[in-house]
């Protein structure tokens, strides 16, 4: 059997259980989504963000990309962000990024020539590398430079997304966090704990003590059909 009829019938196996389990499951999911965190993470394979956060479908808005990079020039990335912010009106923002990342890795060498398009995606990232030379010439092996590169990565994209207008006007002004994956353990590490901007009434201080745990679904009168 191929992979592709092996996926399908994968797919009616859990519709099945999850009716079984849930006769109203599909019926919420028909009704609209209120997930309460965006989700930008990285587009490997191994780090699938319902699955690692043990979140069921409808807690997460996803938008994966080659090394999790966020740019205000990308329609894709700042609509997903638009979106999440001013219509799902999301508590949380989540980067996460993984240890071991190809995109990262890809950024510490030449640019590949025979892959235009990923040159030019993680242009960003190279830039990053200069700008942290000292710093990453410093570490004890390619795959430590890798790795401290792919936290500082996620620890600059949490910026760029916190200092956007979409998320500094927003009213409820959601906590923008980041994390990092560890492929080798399935752990998540907090790397900035859930700050956010001081607007309308909401405090930096309490911001930064945002749970870090396991994302609750919560309901949402705004909420928009998936």
């Amino acid at each position: 059997m191929n992979r592709t009829k092996h996926m399908l019938l994968q797919n009616m196996a859990w519709a099945r259980e999850s009716a079984q389990s849930n006769p109203a499951f599909f019926a919420g999911l028909a009704r609209g989504q209120s997930p309460n965190a965006l989700w930008i993470g990285c587009s490997d394979s191994r780090v699938p963000a319902e699955i690692v956060t043990n979140c069921s479908p409808g807690e997460l808005f996803v938008h994966r990309n080659i090394a999790n990079l966020f740019s205000t020039d990308d329609d894709n990335t700042m609509s997903v962000l638009e979106y999440a912010v001013q219509v799902l009106k999301v508590d949380d923002i989540i980067v996460c990024g993984h240890y071991g990342c190809g995109g990262v890795k890809a950024s510490l060498l030449p640019p590949p020539a025979d892959l235009p398009h990923v040159a030019r995606r993680i242009a960003p990232l190279c830039a990053l590398a200069r700008a942290h030379s000292r710093e990453l010439d410093g570490c004890a092996s390619s795959d430590d430079q890798v790795d401290r590169l792919a936290e500082l990565n996620v620890i600059a994209q949490a910026k760029a997304i916190r200092a956007t207008s979409i998320v500094r006007n927003a009213p409820h002004a959601p906590a923008v966090h980041g994390w990092i994956f560890g492929l080798h353990d399935g752990h998540i590490k907090v790397l900035t704990a859930g700050e956010r901007h001081a607007t309308h009434g909401a405090s930096h201080s309490a911001s930064s003590q945002r749970d870090a745990a396991p994302l609750a679904q919560r309901h949402r009168a705004e909420a928009m059909a998936g």
